[in-house]
């Protein structure tokens, strides 16, 4: 499982090179991971399906009981499948469908990082591991939907998609921290087996609800359903990946997880059942007022997102059984529908329904293909998708109101199907791009094997019972046996429910323009909603980020100083006299004569610092301070940190001195009156007495020597060195130091280029001087 996810970051960071090298060609041989990777998968399976567990640790912050875990049943192996199955046709059709962009490469390292995240969080068997991968498929979806960043769209979706999911995965992290603390572990596999004991705990609703926020947000289910049809700005290779088939899936991957610790009871089912209900709902409605395929699907997504909060929410192993089936239908005819999208855009110039007509005669591959999971959609037989809804309604048939909005909701997914399949293929061909031609091999390849395997799997059902069995036995933590049929031997509710579902759904097609129309206008008339409360908030954020900063942090830097210290004072110093901060004891020790010198020497510094009306007598004055604070460390057997205060005093000077050679003469300051010096003089009074207050208290208390005896005991048996200091930063403290040089270094490459920046222009007028006096 690590060898696989680092597999993929690694062929990842090749993909520019590859790219570069392979040229066209690329795709496809790119596509070899995913093809090894399912393969690889695929070899596991009959394991998995007769019973056994892959398991692989490693130590990551033991203290804390933080391991990059990974865990392998029948649940994770199912995503694994999808994420690498689907994955290898992706990749083949961007191939086709960027050919010729000249960010290919970039867009294939940002694609296969996201796949590798994927499976590092299917895998994930450590709540804070999870989380690590969780926030990397958001990051990497940022970049995936924000990909053609020179349009404005695309940068706006790409932001509200990872403010949500990101602000989501926040509170989610808050949930996996509680519920680490309520069973006592943070291991996943551990947790499942503490149904009773996390249930019981009083954090449970807490932990419960902030779980479900990033598995909600995650999954677009309502009210944060509204970034999922935004994001269709990005390539239609990253909505028929991302927002079809893996990355939406995640938040029901979390919920399908942790139903065995977190699920059965009544909070469970009215939070899953009740956001999958308003989702599946609101989302019906408004894909009937979409003319773009890609906004139509993405809409179908929501409902087919909706339907499998709902039977998680339900829970019974009916309906975990209809949720597997339905999510791998789903997973394969959302991917292909998706690209078939794309491939009428890319060959039609349009993806308007109302604009196409006509395609099937120069696109009957496509056609094909987009019949066949039409047929899926719309739960038709011999398809999967058939199975999938018949085994849904079958498992709400004890919760009408789930099942009414199930069966409202698939009327629509019928009307969706019909307006994909019906509108850009038949009839006179009428299309914006007079040269529509076949799409290539690239974009019709995967369309076509995707839509034949829901085919195969609905006329031969048994065919996915070795993944299917596992998986449902893995949410419900027990075995659970079923057989898998397309048509039922008798007449039961749920085929009767079918047979209305189709019915509605003819009906509402032939009424889809007039509704279309009704829901267009009403839209004009109710400016309202979750996304208006989004713009709204963010609205509102950057105008408390401008305000705040204008007040705080303006153009003058005396103002800026005086408020940062005035807020300090009054917080921090409120804040310590109302609770007792301030406890001390000043009881004068002896001292030398030279140490009484040098304190001497360091105030009479700062004040001519402060008084002086010369840059270079203030500088110099600094620089005394610097150097008696200096000389202090010598005196109490500091030595590096007095030879770091030396060096620090000494390039200070230096570079202050050089800076002052440009800058302008020193002039008074606007601000500077007889009341503003008093004022300020009061507040650097209150903010030295704050700090020296502090320091005493700090003094006063009880040394704590835990931390000393560690370094003194471990200083030299682990890291083999006896000077502590040196120890501590370069082992003990070696990220932290390693991150200090980073940002030195970063800070260096910055100054160089600024610097390089101004001397080209000069550079250039003076060849524009030579050749005017040449």
């Amino acid at each position: 499982m690590l060898l696989a996810v680092l597999a993929s970051f690694g062929v990842a960071f090749l993909a520019p090179w590859i790219v570069r090298f392979a040229k066209d060609s690329s795709g496809w041989l790119l596509a070899l991971l995913p093809l090894a990777l399912t393969v690889y998968f695929g070899y596991l399976t009959p394991q998995v399906s007769g019973g056994s567990r892959f398991s692989e640790s490693f130590a990551w912050l033991p203290a804390l009981g933080v391991d990059v875990a990974f865990y392998l049943d029948g649940l994770s192996l199912l995503f694994a499948l999808l994420i690498s199955f689907i994955g290898m046709f992706i990749v083949i059709y961007a191939g086709g469908y960027l050919r010729g962009d000249p960010n290919l490469g970039k867009f294939y390292l940002i694609l296969l990082s996201f796949m590798a995240a994927m499976l590092g969080l299917v895998f994930a068997d450590n709540l804070i591991t999870l989380f690590v991968f969780w926030e990397l498929t958001s990051i990497s979806s940022f970049f995936l939907v924000g990909f053609k960043h020179n349009y404005e769209t695309s940068r706006s979706s790409a932001l509200q998609a990872l403010l949500v999911t990101g602000s989501g995965g926040l509170a989610m992290l808050a949930g996996f921290i509680l519920l680490g603390s309520a069973a006592g572990t943070y291991t996943i596999s551990d947790i499942l087996g503490q149904t009773a004991a996390i249930q019981e705990h009083a954090l449970y609703a807490s932990l419960l609800v902030l779980i479900l926020l990033g598995a909600f947000t995650k999954s677009a289910q309502f009210p944060f359903h509204f970034w999922l049809p935004n994001a269709m700005a990005a390539p239609t290779p990253v909505s028929a990946y991302l927002h079809s088939a893996t990355m939406v899936k995640a938040g029901i991957y979390l919920m399908a997880r942790l139903s065995p610790a977190l699920g059965g009871t009544t909070l469970w089912l009215w939070l899953l059942g009740g956001a999958g209900m308003f989702t599946v709902l609101v989302a019906g409605v408004l894909a009937l007022k979409q003319v773009d395929l890609k906004k139509l699907l993405a809409y179908s997504t929501l409902v087919a997102l909706g339907t499998l909060t709902m039977l998680l929410g339900v829970g019974t192993p009916a309906a975990v059984k209809a949720a597997m089936v339905f999510l791998l239908a789903h997973s394969l005819y959302k991917a292909c529908l998706f690209m078939v999208a794309g491939a009428i855009d890319h060959e039609a110039g349009s993806r308007d329904v109302t604009q196409l007509s006509g395609l099937m005669r120069v696109m009957p591959i496509t056609f094909i293909a987009t019949l066949f999971a039409a047929f899926s959609t719309a739960g038709l037989p011999p398809k999967l998708g058939f199975i999938g809804k018949e085994l849904a309604y079958e498992s709400l048939l004890g919760t009408p109101l789930l099942l009414v909005a199930a069966v409202l909701s698939n009327a629509v997914m019928f009307v969706v199907a019909a307006l994909v399949a019906l509108k850009p293929f038949t009839g006179k061909l009428s299309v914006p791009n007079k040269n529509v031609h076949g799409a290539a091999l690239s974009l019709w390849l995967g369309p076509l094997v995707l839509s034949l395997l829901g085919l195969l799997f609905g006329t031969f059902p048994n065919l996915i019972e070795i993944t299917k069995l596992p998986a449902v036995a893995a949410v419900l933590a027990k075995p659970y046996d079923f057989d898998l049929y397309l048509i039922p031997s008798e007449f039961t509710p749920a085929l009767a429910l079918s047979i209305l579902t189709i019915a509605l759904g003819i009906i509402t097609y032939l009424l889809w323009r007039p509704i279309y129309r009704f829901l267009s206008g009403l839209e004009t008339r109710l400016d309202w909603g979750p996304a208006k409360g989004y713009a709204l908030a963010l609205d509102g954020l950057v105008w408390l980020a401008e305000t705040q900063t204008r007040l705080i942090q303006g153009t003058n830097l005396r103002r800026h100083l005086l408020s940062i210290l005035s807020f300090t004072v009054l917080l921090v110093g409120l804040t310590a006299t109302l609770k007792g901060g301030f406890r001390f004891e000043v009881a004068p020790g002896a001292a030398y004569l030279h140490e009484y010198g040098l304190v001497i020497l360091i105030v009479a510094g700062a004040l001519t610092a402060v008084m002086a009306r010369k840059r270079l007598l203030a500088v110099t004055a600094l620089g005394v301070s610097g150097f008696g604070v200096a000389l202090l460390y010598v005196i109490f057997a500091a030595p590096d940190l007095a030879i770091t205060q030396f060096l620090v005093e000494t390039l200070l000077v230096i570079i202050l001195v050089l800076v002052m050679l440009r800058l302008p003469k020193l002039r008074p300051d606007e601000d500077e009156s007889a009341g503003s010096r008093v004022r300020d003089t009061a507040i650097a009074l209150a903010g030295g007495t704050l700090v020296t207050l502090l320091l005493l208290s700090l003094s006063a208390l009880p040394f704590n020597r835990e931390l000393t005896t560690f370094f003194e005991q471990n200083s030299w048996t682990q890291a083999s060195g006896r000077n502590i200091v040196n120890v501590i930063l370069v082992d003990f403290r070696a990220v932290d130091t390693l991150g200090e040089i980073t940002v030195l270094a970063v800070a260096a490459l910055g100054v160089h280029a600024l610097l390089k920046g101004r001397a080209k222009p000069r550079a250039a007028r003076g060849d524009a001087m030579s050749e005017e006096t040449s």
